[in-house]
Order: structure tokens, then C-alpha cells, then sequence
């Protein structure tokens, strides 16, 4: 009778498993460092959705800021515009980056002065799904943000 609860465990296991394959995985999270007394931080990161499924993000919120807003900037005759999206959906089997001139996460009046290095906790939360819990690290602009050092 040893085998049942090792038989357990590997069900368990694999459930999880096959739960966390359908779930959506946050790459490169970053935030921009700003000058001391900026009132606007900008976050960006590749949201990946493997699942058969399009996932809606709804919203984003964090500890460090009063709000978070989604803004996507655009090239409209020649001008860069931003726009506030409500929620932006991120394709089955493909994924949604946030990078700079593109998509982004406009951080609202910080609580603490933020420095490069420092972490950031961001909550995405998703329509139906459950909330993904994601910390970005603050770095300089000025640094090469695709090579690692």
C-alpha cells in the first residue's frame, strides 16, 4: 500500500503542471528610472500567452504607485500620440510587448523615490483569469536594455 500516496503526488503534480502551461508568462519586466521627483514612471515587458485562448488584460496595479494605466503610443502623421487603452488582448499562442515608442505601463505619481536596481511589484489582473503577480526591475535608460552584462 507504499505506492498510493506517491501515485497522489504525481497527480497533483501533473495537474498543476498542465494548469501553469495555460497560464500567462511575464519576460523582461523593467521599468524605466526616471529623474528624482518624476511624478510618471514607464514599465515595459513581453507578456507571452501560450494558451489556445486570447487573454484580456484589464487592468494593472502596484504598491509603488497611485495608479497604472495601459497606453500605447502610435505615429499619427509624422506625431507620436499616446492613447489610454481600457484593456488590450493578448493573442492565443502569441504575446504582447511593451517596449519603448510602442506599447506601455504609464506608472502614476510613485509612493518612493525608485533608483536602478530596485524592484517594483506589478499585478496584471486578466478578464476571468487570475491575477499575475510580476516584479520589474528599475534600470537606467541610458544602458543597453538587450545585452546582458
Amino acid at each position: 500500500m507504499r505506492r498510493l500516496p506517491l501515485l497522489l503526488i504525481l497527480l497533483l503534480t501533473l495537474g498543476t503542471t498542465t494548469y501553469a502551461a495555460t497560464a500567462l508568462h511575464v519576460q523582461n519586466a523593467w521599468v524605466q528610472e526616471a529623474p528624482p521627483g518624476a511624478t510618471v514612471l514607464a514599465a515595459y515587458l513581453v507578456i507571452a500567452n501560450p494558451g489556445a485562448q486570447p487573454q484580456t488584460l484589464v487592468s494593472v496595479s502596484s504598491p509603488d504607485f497611485a495608479a497604472v494605466e495601459i497606453h500605447t503610443s502610435q505615429i499619427v502623421n509624422g506625431m507620436a500620440s499616446m492613447t489610454q487603452l481600457k484593456d488590450l488582448t493578448i493573442p492565443a499562442k502569441g504575446q504582447q510587448v511593451f517596449a519603448p515608442g510602442g506599447a506601455h505601463l504609464m506608472l502614476l505619481q510613485p509612493k518612493r523615490a525608485l533608483h536602478a536596481g530596485d524592484p517594483v511589484r506589478l499585478r496584471l489582473q486578466f478578464k476571468g483569469a487570475a491575477a499575475l503577480d510580476v516584479t520589474a526591475k528599475v534600470k537606467r535608460a541610458s544602458s543597453d536594455t538587450h545585452h546582458h552584462h
